[in-house]
């Protein structure tokens, strides 16, 4: 019976569905965090007559029978709307408003990007992400630095010593991409860039599009808890039914058999 393997592929989907909105769920708290949606389409039909066909020698069949095959899913995708920006009052804590990705140096060289602003200091004064990685290009924070600052184009200056003016230390720039769902993400709140997403654009906040920088703020997860929650009670009642169907088509089965 296809309702068999149809339904089967429905709970698979429903499966799926609901890995995803757990892993949403999990991450309501992470900063820069950025929502993903399990996007489906459906298979195959088997066409038992085709529409159009002829049904007598003046007429036509206006639609004709075609029975679907079940779903598949067509692909997972990151949804980049903005996060809610929130007040930390952390001197490091940099929020970006509007588009944009920091720039983050990985162990092995390469580039990944993130728009999570939590950043820190290393033992050598460079600014990092909380996992060590230092943003590109580097800031260096002197020892004897005081009052950091981070403008809303970029600019970091800090008052060194016994000065008693600012002295500019570098500038952070920000990254775009032309597809920012093809970017994949890698963990530790990072993308790397791909043949979809297209090559990064570098240029200062403010300015071709980009967003600009927020000192003491971080951007939170957009995730939509009322949103997840009513998708989860959508895709339990999906998963229900689909079991449903299978357990009716064996029902069927057994009907036929105990006619025998």
């Amino acid at each position: 019976m296809r309702s068999l393997w149809t339904a089967t592929t429905g709970m698979s989907a429903q499966n799926l569905n609901l890995d995803v909105i757990a892993n949403n769920l999990a991450n309501v708290s992470t900063s820069g965090f950025k929502k993903s949606r399990a996007d489906f389409q459906d298979l195959l039909y088997q066409i038992m007559k085709v529409p159009g066909s002829p049904t007598s020698a003046d007429t036509k069949s206006p639609t004709g029978i075609q029975v679907g095959l079940g779903v598949k899913p067509a692909a997972v995708t990151k949804v980049f709307t903005e996060g809610d920006i929130v007040q930390t009052q952390n001197t490091l804590d940099i929020a970006i408003e509007g588009q944009g990705f920091f720039q983050v140096l990985l162990p092995d060289g390469n580039t990944a990007y993130t728009r999570a602003g939590t950043l820190k200091l290393d033992g050598d004064g460079r600014v990092t992400t909380s996992d060590g990685y230092p943003i590109q290009p580097e800031i260096v924070i002197p020892e004897d630095a005081r009052d950091i600052t981070i403008g809303e184009t970029g600019v970091v200056s800090a008052v060194l010593g016994n000065d008693a003016t600012s002295t500019e230390l570098g500038n952070i720039d920000l990254v775009d991409f032309i597809n920012e769902a093809g970017l994949v993400a890698v963990g530790r709140n990072l993308f790397r860039e791909t043949e979809a997403s297209g090559a990064a654009v570098i240029g200062t906040p403010g300015t071709e599009g980009l967003g600009t920088l927020l000192q003491g703020y971080i951007e939170n997860s957009n995730v939509n808890l009322v949103e997840e929650l009513t998708q989860m009670i959508t895709t339990q009642r999906s998963y229900e039914i689909n079991s449903k169907v299978i357990t009716t088509s064996d029902e069927m089965m057994q009907t036929v058999t105990n006619m025998a």
